[in-house]
């Protein structure tokens, strides 16, 4: 399969579930919109997200799959199969454990995700609050905290599959878990089937039932999500034995690397630990408008970004005794990175009021929830090209052997993006979002201190993406960003982006989710076409692409 086939496929499966994460959001708005239950619901899923992250995901690929792969190549299947078995057993052991712990430790755990929650119950007590998020988020917590365990082994088979060129199952099984939140709110709302939640009572016990509702389809789409991808597992692995011992060939060797890309991951981890942190500080429904800025934000960071880094971390692993291959291989990915990522930037900039419209407002979410939603996401849009180049710049490191550096980069983009987020946040936190905007009809009094994160956190990404780029210069001294390409596809998103706001401007007053369909989908096709025209490389891949693929049909 060619590197830009992998990606595609890898990107059509999480295109596929973060679809259907949308629509879970958008059930979400329009039950709950911003208000303290989104915030308790937010705090639920950052515990076992944090713990997920740690020892699943990139933590799980930089260490297994370079072992893995390399076992593979060599025509070792049976040793990769056991040493696979010794992974699963330890990733096992660790998993079910602190699910156990976050179960029994729920009120402190909040406590320290979430210390401004403290407050509430004075504040309830006093008539200045009727919902008390602590004690939400306590509920929440020991309902979703086992679903964790299930996560951190999906990182697992994700990683078998990838090692054997098999990227969509393992990218799309969390469609599964989109659907199981989403099925179970709707039925707990009376939307599908008799409802769960008794509507007629007070609107806190209503939405409260609402929220733990979710909370218990995510725990059972945890399990459906790893237990669907077991089947083509075994079947493509040999060898395979449960273990917990770390003398199988190959499991220390991934416990070294495992060490410093969890540190990596962790300090990245301590950053979103901050920004819940301090958003639970800030007025209510900053927590809310983190969660859904960076909903938006991390799409085409999973689509461009992810979809090429995990496809090619086999690749890279592979090629790691070749520097000339491997250094042209990852600058060929980045260009074709920056090919979907910078128009995505310029879109969200002069386009993101109308995406965060057409997606969230509906029932609860209210117009004056869209514009705090828009300004989080601008900010947080400023890092996103950074952000997405470090994913596969991370890989690179991994590939070769190195997992110390990007830890290393990593923690010095927390202290920045703590530093300026937290100044930023208070500063902006003084000010509501109908100091800037007009909203007419009800209105919630928002406040702008989520917008502040998002800035710290986008300088942060710009600090990783450089620090990366200088540490590399000693194992690839020739590798370059792609600058020049990058402006050249900026100056063409910009030249597409002005008919498409013209247009907005002059459309009549239909659905904003109509609007958004005919002005997000004039712009990307103003940006094809005049890329084709100029004859970007990164265009002509993409039509030849469609063509093939057409041609099949």
């Amino acid at each position: 399969m060619r590197p830009r086939s992998r990606a595609l496929t890898v990107a059509s499966g999480i295109l596929s579930s973060r679809l259907l994460g949308f629509v879970r959001e958008r059930a979400v708005a329009h039950f709950l919109g911003i208000s303290a239950f989104t915030d308790a619901l937010t705090t639920a899923f950052r515990g076992p997200n944090v713990l997920q992250v740690l020892l699943g995901e990139q933590t799980l690929s930089a260490a297994f799959i370079p072992v893995y792969s390399e076992l593979l190549e060599e025509g070792r299947e049976e040793e990769a199969g056991r040493f696979a078995g010794a992974i699963f057993g330890l990733l096992l052991a660790a998993a079910a454990t602190l699910s156990l712990l976050g179960v029994l430790l729920a009120r402190p755990l909040v406590a320290v995700l979430a210390a401004g929650y403290l407050q509430d119950a004075a504040a309830v007590a006093a008539g200045e609050a009727t919902v008390d998020r602590y004690e939400l988020a306590v509920m929440a917590v020991r309902w979703v905290f086992p679903m964790m365990a299930f996560l951190v082994l999906s990182a697992w088979t994700l990683g078998v599959l990838n090692s054997h060129r098999r990227f969509f199952w393992p990218y799309f099984s969390p469609v599964l878990w989109n659907i199981s939140i989403l099925t179970a709110l709707l039925s707990a709302a009376g939307v599908v089937g008799k409802p769960w939640c008794d509507s007629s009572g007070s609107e806190i016990d209503f939405k409260t039932c609402l929220l733990l509702a979710a909370c218990a389809g995510a725990l059972i789409g945890g399990v459906l999500q790893f237990a669907v991808q077991l089947p083509l597992v075994f079947r493509l692995m040999k060898g395979f034995r449960f273990s917990l011992s770390t003398r199988v060939v190959g499991v220390r060797r991934a416990l070294r690397a495992f060490g410093p890309a969890f540190a990596g991951r962790g300090v990245v981890q301590v950053s979103l630990y901050l920004d819940q942190f301090l958003a639970s500080l800030a007025a209510v429904g900053a927590l809310t408008g983190i969660r859904w800025g960076s909903f938006l934000y991390a799409l085409p960071i999973s689509l461009f970004g992810m979809s090429i880094a995990a496809s090619e971390l086999p690749e890279l692993a592979r090629l790691k005794d070749s520097k000339d291959e491997l250094q042209e291989r990852v600058e060929v990915s980045l260009r074709r990175m920056a090919f979907l990522v910078v128009p995505t930037t310029v879109g969200y900039l002069g386009l993101g009021f109308l995406l965060v419209g057409a997606l969230y407002r509906t029932g609860e979410f209210t117009v004056e929830d869209n514009w705090l939603i828009y300004f989080v996401l601008g900010a947080y849009t400023f890092g996103l090209p950074a952000s997405t180049a470090s994913r596969l710049l991370q890989n690179l490191f991994f590939a070769i052997g190195d997992t110390r550096t990007p830890a290393r980069i990593a923690a010095q983009r927390v202290v920045l993006s703590a530093a300026v987020g937290a100044l930023l946040m208070f500063w902006l936190d003084r000010y509501k979002v109908l100091g800037l905007v007009e909203v007419s009809g009800p209105h919630r009094g928002l406040f702008l201190g989520a917008v502040g994160l998002a800035l710290g956190s986008a300088l942060g990404s710009w600090l990783e993406i450089l620090r990366l780029r200088q540490a590399l210069q000693r194992p690839l001294p020739e590798f370059r960003l792609p600058i020049v390409a990058s402006s050249k596809m900026g100056a063409l998103s910009l030249a597409a982006l002005i008919p498409a706001v013209l247009l907005w401007w002059r459309l009549p007053p239909f659905h904003v989710a109509a609007t958004a369909v005919l002005v997000v989908g004039a712009y990307a096709a103003l940006y094809l076409v005049l890329a084709t025209w100029v004859r970007v490389p990164e265009a002509q891949e993409w039509l030849e692409g469609l063509r093939r693929r057409l041609g099949r049909r």
